[in-house]
């Protein structure tokens, strides 16, 4: 609530943007409004509807603010009846209403194809509201800055209403309508509000490429291809750049028959196979050409998906073709099929995608790994991220040499045990440096010994496979480092074993002991001769001495005592005769 109401006094004085202004006119940022609005209430995370339920409470506030009433049953009130700048805000905001609640029925459309018919309702009624902003604008006391923002913003909604008709002729000049004015508002004015008009020409470049090819620009798909790479055209508009790409190789799929692997040719008759194959070669080339590491990850991670989708269609199919071979009896159950060569071939390309996909990565946390950390809270990468990298590599090496039909291919296995060589030489190198980190140094020198051998054993492998190790790491660089961290890893060692023997000639002042406890052992120490020299320490600790000693009596039960029968009073025996005389005193 505190950020709409900060929101709202941006609008709410007119006559502080009376005096900022040269002509003394009504100024409506309109852009830099809908743009802050939009970022602190749900479109950062693509949320419409908290967006939508902003918007509403925000023309209930400006409504009873200005006292404005939609009307009654008898009579509607218009706008045309005063320009004010809160009544701008209030038509601005009733566009932004109907356009938020548009996108959001356009994110359930995927699900529920019936509220396409409301999502372009709404889409009309944002860009009627629009128009209505525009009208009001046309009045002598907007000045021209508000006048062109709101003609750009209506040409904006009405290009998305054609767009969404597929309309496109209509909605490409809409967007150039909207593109031209904002190209000359940000060469008009500060550098901040020229980020924000360039932005918002950034976003509608997409659409007109789009609407331009479907309209027949051949030379625009490559424009899309292009902005897909950057990372631009994001939220809807990259849905609809993969749809397009989608189908334009669905219309090349056709020409497609068969595939050559392995000098095995494979005849491909499922679509989407064919639809997969055919994008391969395009999807390798945006990998190759991107150079932002978060457009990289997101090519890879797109083609995994394709290629994992691929997989299990041609799966669905071998599992009726192995019905139907149980059905024939003279099948031949030796030989690989054709479908299962073409499924090996598909995990062939996922596996190896993967390899390069973690070195991508490992090559990054390597390069960060080289850099000084900046902040010590953060916690930057370490030997162990690359570890877990390169077993999940040597994991993918080791499904490759276990495809179906290409158990008797020597030359793949060679290829496959070469390449595993490597990625073994890397890990146990960074194993070493976490050992390294430690302290250990014994282990890590045996590790960094490992890496020599397994460098030096891919070193003699290597002459019969130059093509192979033309996408793998250079060995030779890792076995040059390794040299250098022997070295210095050897240096620490004798360093580190030294340490104890070693005077420490400056001590701190938490570990100088007195002078009475160190007499054999030589310290430069500047408090002695200084007013409170740590001579010996006082007060002195307690020292443990012998107490008083205490006497047991233990030869007490071993003494044997003389009887004394003979001075005890004998006491006859009793009974009722001596009762009787007791009574009497006869007994006395």
């Amino acid at each position: 609530m505190a950020a709409d109401k900060q929101n709202e006094a941006k609008v709410s004085h007119p006559d502080e943007n009376k005096e900022n202004l040269p002509d003394g006119g009504l100024g409506l940022e309109i852009l830099q409004i809908i743009k802050e609005s939009q970022q602190q209430h749900g479109l950062r995370h693509g949320d419409y509807q908290r967006y939508r339920g902003y918007c509403s409470r925000r023309l209930r506030r400006l409504r009873k603010t200005l006292g404005f009433k939609m009307g009654n049953r008898h009579k509607i009130t218009t706008y045309t009846q005063t320009v004010c700048l809160m009544y701008l805000l209030l038509v601005l905001m009733e566009a932004e209403r109907a356009w938020s609640y548009a996108m959001q029925l356009k994110q359930e459309a995927n699900t529920e194809p019936r509220k396409r018919f409301h999502l372009l309702a709404r889409l009309r009624k944002a860009a009627k509201h629009s128009e209505k902003l525009e009208k009001l604008c046309e009045s002598p006391r907007v000045d021209a800055k508000t006048k062109l923002e709101a003609q750009a913003y209506t040409a904006y909604l009405s290009g998305m209403v054609e767009f969404e008709l597929q309309e496109w002729k209509r909605a490409m000049e809409a967007f150039n309508k909207c593109k031209t004015i904002y190209e000359k508002l940000a060469s008009a004015f500060t550098e901040e509000l020229a980020v924000l008009y360039r932005q918002r020409v950034d976003e509608i470049s997409p659409n007109i490429r789009y609407c331009a090819y479907n309209i027949g620009d051949q030379n625009a798909i490559n424009d899309l291809m292009q902005m897909r790479l950057t990372g631009g055209g994001g939220g809807m508009m990259a849905e609809k750049l993969e749809a397009l790409i989608t189908q334009a190789r669905t219309k090349q799929a056709a020409t497609m028959s068969e595939v050559e692997w392995r000098g095995r040719t494979v005849p491909v008759k499922i679509d989407k196979a064919r639809i997969f194959l055919l994008g391969l070669a395009d999807n390798e080339a945006a990998i190759a050409q991107a150079t932002n590491e978060e457009t990289k990850e997101h090519l890879y991670e797109t083609l995994l998906a394709e290629c994992r989708d691929t997989i299990q269609a041609v799966r669905e199919e071998l599992k009726s073709e192995a019905k139907q071979r149980e059905r024939s009896s003279d099948a031949d159950s030796g030989k690989v099929s054709n479908l299962q060569f073409l499924h090996s071939y598909l995990t062939y390309i996922k596996l190896c995608t993967l390899v390069k996909r973690n070195e991508s990565m490992a090559h990054t946390l390597q390069a960060k790994l080289k850099e000084p950390e900046a902040d010590e809270s953060k916690r930057g990468p370490r030997p162990q991220d690359l570890i877990r990298l390169y077993d999940i590599i040597l994991q993918s090496l080791a499904e490759l040499s276990t495809l179906q039909g290409l158990e008797d291919d020597h030359t793949f296995q060679k290829e496959v045990s070469l390449k595993t060589l490597v990625y073994k030489a890397y890990r146990c190198f960074f194993i070493a440096q976490s050992y390294v980190l430690v302290k250990k140094w014994s282990e890590a020198l045996v590790l960094y010994e490992r890496v020599l051998k397994y460098a030096k054993e891919v070193q003699s492998k290597a002459k019969s496979f130059n093509n192979s190790l033309k996408d793998l790491p250079d060995v030779q660089e890792l076995i040059a480092e390794v040299s250098a961290e022997k070295y210095s890893l050897q240096a620490a060692a004798i360093l580190g074993s030294c340490v104890d023997g070693l005077v420490d000639v400056y001590p701190s002042s938490s570990s100088i002991q007195p002078l009475c406890d160190r007499l054999e052992t030589f310290r430069l120490d500047p408090t002695l001769v200084g007013k409170q020299p740590n001579l010996v320490q006082f007060p002195p600790d307690f020292q443990p001495i012998p107490c008083k000693p205490l006497f047991f009596d233990l030869a007490l039960n071993h003494v044997a005592f003389p009887p004394l029968d003979d001075k005890v009073e004998q006491k006859g025996k009793g009974g009722l005769t001596g009762y009787i005389k007791g009574i009497f005193g006869f007994g006395s």
